[in-house]
């Protein structure tokens, strides 16, 4: 069995500002060392409830825990072109096939080719078709994880600009559909096999659209 840790650690990023406070210091004599943590549930490795993106939708405390955590299937995207569209094609092509209703995660080892701490890692990554989202739906996911920027208007919003929001293809398509969205993993390169056990758990903020998980690929198990 192997343990391969997909989480972009959370640290100071120019995309989302961060604020770790520490109180006390036991060198000193204080009984405890406590770190207090302010940043945004949509920024790192993070799950998406509906509520994100649908008016009156679930928010994250309800997403039940076997539609994040279980069997998943990696779709390997590492061919795919910097800076162009993931089609259908290139999808089926990568899809080692299974059932209904697992998790789908699409790896291009984009981290590998970009750094996240870096700009073009936002502006020059793939990107997926509105044909593409409706082809991940049509697989009836629970969830699908991203280790790239999945929506071409994500890198406008770099530059305050805003778009319609059908045009941010996977929210529009797989959030409507009650597909939960697993956004900014990373390592997954590391990755050897095309089945894997996922747990991409989110944390239990009551009246949250989204919370930070800390993500994790489980290979040599039966799955």
């Amino acid at each position: 069995m192997k343990v391969i840790d997909l989480s972009m650690p959370i640290t100071p990023h120019f995309r989302w500002p961060i604020e770790l406070a520490i109180k006390g210091d036991i060198a000193a004599g204080d009984q405890f060392r406590v770190s207090k943590l302010t940043t945004t549930c949509h920024g790192f490795s993070h799950v998406d409830a509906a509520a994100h993106f649908v008016a009156g939708a679930p928010t994250i405390e309800t997403t039940p825990l076997d539609r994040v955590v279980g069997p998943c299937r990696v779709l390997n995207l590492r061919g795919c072109a910097d800076n162009q569209p993931i089609t259908p094609e290139h999808l089926a092509a990568a899809d080692p096939g299974g059932a209904d209703g697992e998790i789908l995660l699409l790896a291009a080892g984009w981290n590998d080719r970009r750094d996240y701490q870096d700009k073009t890692f936002w502006t020059e990554a793939p990107w997926l078709t509105l044909e593409s989202a409706k082809w991940l739906a049509a697989r009836k996911p629970t969830a699908v994880a991203f280790d790239f920027p999945q929506d071409f208007p994500i890198r406008l919003l770099l530059e305050g600009k805003e778009v319609p929001k059908t045009e941010h293809v996977t929210h529009d398509i797989l959030l409507t559909h009650g597909v939960t969205l697993i956004e900014y993993v990373v390592n997954t390169g590391k990755l050897s096999q095309n089945r894997v056990l996922l747990s991409a758990a989110p944390l239990l903020i009551p009246n949250a659209d989204g919370a930070p998980a800390r993500i994790y690929a489980i290979e040599g198990l039966n799955v």
